[in-house]
């Protein structure tokens, strides 16, 4: 028996070996994964730093047209606008993400950069994803600039071909200041002759080759991408510092959140929902994202509610009868319509306020969280029902998408949509194709943190790997693990694991333990003594304490030597007593280490070398004074 239980040993103690190894190797090849993404992300930095671009003037005109907006602007508005009028008025071409919730005032923050652009005699190009959003923005730049003597124009796949000539020509001779478009603009025949501004709306809703052709004009440009949900490589790329990054998170007065629901698709509470709508005189979106059998779904919907009025669109008809569609439909000739993801961007109906979407497990996070802007646009409260079909087996990300999407229902919430979708999905390679995920098998604080170590390793600064082992390390062995019992969802317990990280006292200890409790009910020991150590960790660190040595007789901690030499034996020796007798001090190699026995501890040793600390912190701190 005892040879077997030696064998069962041995062969634990190999298999975690191989373990380690296997994840030493792990590591090793995230570290070269990560500092081959650095040494891009440098050489555009530099690329960006490189090139000089003439600051832009400012003029008395902007404060002209800026009273001519009819409402107030709110806090952020007037923070973003002036941190993109300091961008334009400098030397390094502007890189900015402007971040705000659909109806909270990109457009105004955008049409003023614009306005700043054609005053400095430069041409505008805005990009945008689809042909409604582009006619939609034209139409409201033609209102916005009315009073001045700007050319606007207008490119999509709906423009005629002799239209397409005079804009193509009129962009390369600069006699057009202003081009509104999708994609088609970015075809090689367009040139422009004083491009000064690139303006991208949605970004996430392009394709590879179109974002490969729009970073072409990044490197002597400046540029201002638009986003209610940015695209993770986008945050990412904002969050590392390579992008400037504005939030606009102040809600419109008597805007309400959208009332959202995931649930299996049922015929009763689609008509129930239609119905409801009805009531006030509202009118309702549904949409079904299959063209080939949208006509058969109007056909279901209107046996289901036949005294609504009905009817449907789809990205596949041409550009009169799309238009009479969404032009009858917002005079309300219609109740219902019945579309695809053509209404994703740039329809603004406040009439609309009830969304139901089929197969919404098919929809990416942020497309999720654009789809819901389309209602909610007035002061009524708003319905969305995000339908799945009833004999289909969700996978793991599908409901972590719809989770979110219903966990976030409050006003503002795309920026916090954009780092869930970060942590779902990953920031993939940050400046090429692929959205693997890399960031998802490593978390995101530790992946921040490599880019940054390498990012600094590769300007010359030094990274001392002490520090690095010293923020990944622990000094002492807790439990440091969420019981299933105590909190089952994954993400749930990651967000513990943060909060938890945050505790640098004992008042913040208190608040997180108060927290815990008041929303999963009493902590164990175990879990307190996790945060007990979090708070240790933060005391060590402040007071310079690198060595630690932890048995299960003892623990001893080295003090520094500056602090050593300083500090009165004799009171910490008292001090030391006092708390517990068991502890000894004694003098060494210049430093004082300070011992205690852990055989029958009342209590686990945290909770008296923690206030030891205390006593020598406070000590450190005088002496600074």
């Amino acid at each position: 028996d005892q040879y077997n239980d030696a064998k069962e040993e041995r062969a634990k103690v190999n298999k975690l070996k191989k373990l380690i190894e296997d994840n030493r190797k792990e590591i090793e090849e995230k570290r070269n994964r990560i500092k081959d993404i650095s040494e891009e992300l440098i050489k555009l930095y530099a690329a960006r730093n490189s090139v000089k671009s003439t600051p832009y003037n400012t003029y008395e005109e902007e404060v002209m047209f800026a009273n001519e907006f009819v409402y107030i602007e709110t806090d952020d508005q007037l923070k973003a606008i002036a941190d993109i009028d300091k961008d334009l008025s400098s030397e390094v071409p502007m890189d900015r993400l402007l971040c705000g919730d659909v109806g909270f005032g990109k457009t105004e923050v955008a049409f003023r950069a614009m306005f700043k652009t054609i005053l400095n005699n430069k041409q505008v190009f805005y990009l945008c994803p689809t042909t409604i959003l582009s006619k939609q923005q034209y139409e409201n730049a033609i209102e916005r600039f009315k009073n001045y003597p700007i050319e606007i124009a207008l490119l999509n796949r709906f423009t005629s071909p002799k239209e397409v000539k005079r804009i193509i020509d009129g962009l390369e001779k600069g006699t057009i200041d202003l081009v509104f478009g999708t994609h088609r603009l970015l075809s090689d025949d367009v040139k422009f002759k004083k491009l000064g501004l690139l303006i991208v709306d949605e970004e996430q809703r392009f394709g590879v080759t179109h974002k490969e052709k729009i970073k072409q004009y990044k490197n002597d440009v400046n540029v201002l991408t638009l986003s209610a949900t940015p695209i993770p490589r986008t945050l990412k790329m904002a969050l590392s510092g390579l992008r400037d990054l504005s939030i606009i998170d102040t809600p419109p007065v008597n805007r309400y959140p959208v009332q959202t629901y995931v649930i299996q698709e049922n015929d009763l509470i689609i008509k129930d929902a239609i119905y409801k709508e009805l009531s006030r005189n509202g009118q309702v979106f549904i949409l079904y994202n299959k063209v080939a059998s949208i006509e058969s779904k109007l056909n279901e919907l209107h046996k289901l509610v036949p005294e609504a009025r009905i009817t449907y669109a789809h990205g596949q008809m041409n550009k009169q009868e799309l238009d009479n569609v969404m032009e009858s439909f917002i005079n309300y000739e219609y109740d219902v319509l019945l579309c695809t993801t053509i209404i994703e961007t740039g329809i603004d109906i406040s009439n609309a306020n009830t969304l139901i979407i089929y197969d919404a497990d098919s929809f990416g996070l942020s497309q999720l969280y654009q789809l819901r802007g389309r209602v909610g646009r007035s002061n009524r409260i708003a319905y969305a029902y995000l339908m799945y079909d009833k004999s289909k087996m969700l996978n793991d990300i599908a409901v972590k998408r719809l989770q979110a999407i219903k966990e976030f229902t409050e006003l503002g919430s795309g920026y916090k949509i954009a780092m869930r979708d970060l942590s779902i999905r990953g920031a993939g390679d940050l400046l090429g194709s692929e959205q693997a995920g890399f960031v998802d098998t490593v978390g995101i604080e530790l992946y921040m943190q490599m880019i940054d170590e390498e990012m600094k390793r590769m300007k010359g600064i030094n990274v001392e790997e002490d520090d690095i082992n010293a923020t990944n390390k622990s000094l002492v062995e807790v439990e440091t693990h969420i019981s299933d019992d105590y909190v089952y969802d994954e993400d749930i317990k990651i967000e513990i694991h943060k909060k938890i990280n945050e505790i640098d006292s004992y008042s913040k200890l208190l608040t997180v333990k108060e927290e815990l409790e008041d929303r999963f009910g009493k902590i164990s020991n175990e879990l307190e003594i996790y945060m007990y150590e979090e708070w240790f960790e933060k005391l060590a660190y402040e007071i310079g304490i690198v060595t630690v040595r932890q048995s299960d007789r003892e623990i001893e901690i080295e003090l520094p030597v500056d602090i050593s030499k300083n500090i009165e034996g004799d009171k910490l020796f008292i001090t030391a007593y006092q708390i517990n007798p068991r502890f000894r001090l004694r003098f060494q190699h210049n430093q004082v280490i300070i011992a205690l026995t852990l055989l029958n501890l009342k209590k686990h040793f945290l909770y008296y070398v923690i206030p030891l600390l205390e006593e020598v912190f406070k000590e450190v701190n005088k002496d600074t004074k």
